[in-house]
């Protein structure tokens, strides 16, 4: 089933939100000194973010997750902001930017022989 660029990122961004939730849960637990039963529902959200990404439209695991790669980098800047509270700099936003150009080109350049 092959989808638009539009529904793929909106995939990547969901495998992001997840990714980046189950993986906070160690933080907050290891580097934050909360409880460890946030690894449960971490663990659970790592495997959403496992089970998202193989609904990405790739011929190939890799190219899926190269692509990805970008949008998480992106999300994980927002997470930055929205969650922790830090904004992030210009230099974040302009990696960020240049990453997302590369997920896109990845996502969106010409595949052939």
């Amino acid at each position: 089933m092959e989808r638009t660029q539009g529904a793929t990122l909106a995939l990547y961004g969901a495998a992001a939100l997840a990714e980046i939730a189950g993986c906070f849960a160690f933080w907050a637990w290891i580097r934050l000194d909360r409880s460890a039963w946030l690894v449960v529902p971490g663990v659970a959200s790592l495997c959403l973010f496992a089970w998202l990404l193989t609904r990405a439209d790739a011929e190939f695991a890799g190219r899926a997750y190269a692509a990805y790669g970008g949008v998480y980098i992106a999300a994980s800047l927002l997470w930055l902001w929205l969650v922790e509270g830090a904004r992030p700099d210009r230099w974040d936003a302009a990696g960020a930017l240049i990453c997302l150009g590369g997920a896109a080109l990845i996502l969106a350049g010409p595949r052939g022989g």
